[in-house]
Formats: C-alpha cells, structure tokens, sequence
C-alpha cells in the first residue's frame, strides 16, 4: 500500500560544520560549509491523523532508517527537475510528558536535509527561512493496516469496524505497520494531518471492485458488498418491470411493441414505470371489467342464458 504521510516544521539546523561529514557521504565532490544550506523536517509521527490512521512505533523506526538519503522533491513529482535536497540523517524525538491523543508517549520522525546555497535555490531557502515553504510529505509503502477494536488486519473482506467511528466508547483506527519502503518526501502546499499533515495517494485501480479488494481500498469493502447486492436488485426489478411494460404494449398494439422492442432495453426505471401506468389505463378503457351481476338495490333476473355452452 502506498501512502503519503505529512509534515511541516522546517527549521534551520544552527551547526552545520557539525553536519558536514553525514553530508559529504552522498556528494561527490566534498562540499564546504558555505556550499549547502541545511534545515529539519517533521517527516511524520504516531498521532491518529484525519484518515485515522497511524503509524506504530515499529513504522516509525523502520522509516528512520529508509529516509536517509531520500531525495526531496514537489507535490510528489516524480522528476529529475523536482529534486531540492536530501536527507542525510533522521531521529526519532520524544518529549518528556508529552502524550498523543491516545495516551501514547508522543513520538515525530525528524529529518534532517540540506541543498546547495545557489541561485536556483535562493528562493526556496529565502521561502523557508520566512516559514513559506513548510509544510511536507512522505511517500512509503506499508504492508499492513490493523484495526484498533478488533486486532484484525485489514483485509478486502474488512472487519465490519469503520475507522473514526466509536465502539464502546473506544476509537476506531488504523495502525500502520511492516513498512517496506520510503520513496521520497516532499514539498506541498496543503498537508492534512493535524499536527504532521497527512495526504495520501493510492495506486490507480482498474475498477471500483479491483480497488475494495485491495490494501487501500480494502476498509470499504463491507459497504460495496451492501451496494452490490442492492444493485443486483434493482437490476432484477428493472428487468421484471421492462417485460411487463412489453407485455402491455402488444396487448395494446403490436406496432408499440416493435417500436419499444428495442428502445425499452435503454430506459430507466421512472420511464418504464410511467408506460406502464399509461398502458395499463389504456387497456382498461378498452377492455372495461364486466360483472356477473348487477349491483346492490338493482332487480335481478337469471335465466342461465350467461352459462351456456
């Protein structure tokens, strides 16, 4: 599963001499210190994000490893032309006392990038020194999504929870674990998640179905089952009421039914229930029901003419 995972707070690091030789370890040249610009990123953290979702703290540190020496780029363009800077390191920061939404000892992947101080730059380093250019994301790939409620991997048949609904009081998300992989980070406008920003991005599916039955999509896979059999009756409705409509229509006349053969495959089911009323008084006007017997208060005379053979 592919998911972008926000962050902002990009920080100048005040020594970068002191950065210099994790730096040199991805130039090719050596690089001295008026050479790069060097700067912090919150990559991510283990708060419950606005997909309600989190990352576990094995993901956490898995991703610390798998960061270093990602490229940074824009908007998650996968473009030469896009790449800014690079991290050369990360750690995990925890801060005495401080919890996340859920009572856990709050944990952020912090990043740390640098760029060359040159023209094409200068910009970019004068947006983020004025606290512009932020906000950032993450791009990684996570085998496995557990439900909170029940322990249950997420799976296309889905465990019937929904993630940001309660259960007894008790929170339903999605913890992220077994990351795979860190593909790169990113520079963007807009992050999602509350404190760390979150924006996601899953991998094009060839249908609706292909999608509920995958990671990403997996979640909503109860809910498609539902409208898939809600579906399937509406189909059957539309077809009984199709056929009855052109049993009417030749009952009427032979020449609306040839004429509505064809066309009444490509009606709705408002169309079809309205030719369906019109034939039916239609046929009622020429084909009137006959009692056997007068009504009430009226004289009756029977003289069996009506039953014979």
């Amino acid at each position: 599963m592919k998911i972008y995972k926000a962050g902002d707070d990009c920080t100048k690091v005040p020594d970068a001499e002191a950065e210099l030789e994790a730096i040199n370890a991805y130039a090719k040249t050596e690089l001295k210190s008026e050479q790069v610009y060097t700067f912090s990123v919150i990559l991510c953290d283990n708060e419950v994000d606005r997909d309600f979702e989190k990352f576990s703290e094995g993901a956490l540190l898995a991703l610390s490893e798998l960061f270093v020496g990602k490229t940074g780029i824009f908007d998650h363009e996968w473009k030469a032309a896009n790449q800014t800077a690079r991290i050369y390191r990360t750690e995990i920061v925890r801060q005495d006392g401080v919890k996340n939404s859920l009572g856990e000892p709050y944990a952020v992947l912090k990043g740390y990038a640098y760029m060359l101080r040159n023209d094409k730059n200068a910009e970019l380093i004068e947006e983020i020194e004025a606290g512009i250019k932020k906000e950032t994301s993450v791009g990684c790939s996570v085998s496995r999504r557990v439900c909170s409620i029940c322990g249950e991997e997420v799976n296309p048949r889905g465990c019937g929870h929904i993630p940001g609904r309660e259960y007894d009081g008790k929170l339903c998300y999605l913890e992220l674990f077994d990351v795979s992989d860190a593909y790169e980070w990113s520079f963007v406008a807009v992050p999602a998640q509350r404190a760390a920003g979150v924006v996601k991005r899953f991998g094009a599916a060839g249908s609706l179905k292909s999608f509920v039955q995958s990671a990403e999509g997996g979640r909503f896979f109860a809910e498609y089952k539902i409208l898939e059999k809600d579906a399937v009756l509406g189909r059957e409705y539309k077809e009984t009421l199709r056929n009855e409509v052109l049993r009417l229509s030749l009952l009427c006349d032979p020449k609306i039914f040839e004429a509505l053969s064809e066309n009444a495959r490509f009606m709705g089911a408002k169309e079809l229930e309205g030719l369906k009323e019109a034939f039916e008084k239609r046929l009622e006007a020429g084909f009137p029901l006959r009692t056997q017997l007068p009504g009430r208060d009226k004289t009756v005379s029977f003289d069996g003419d009506e039953y014979m053979v």
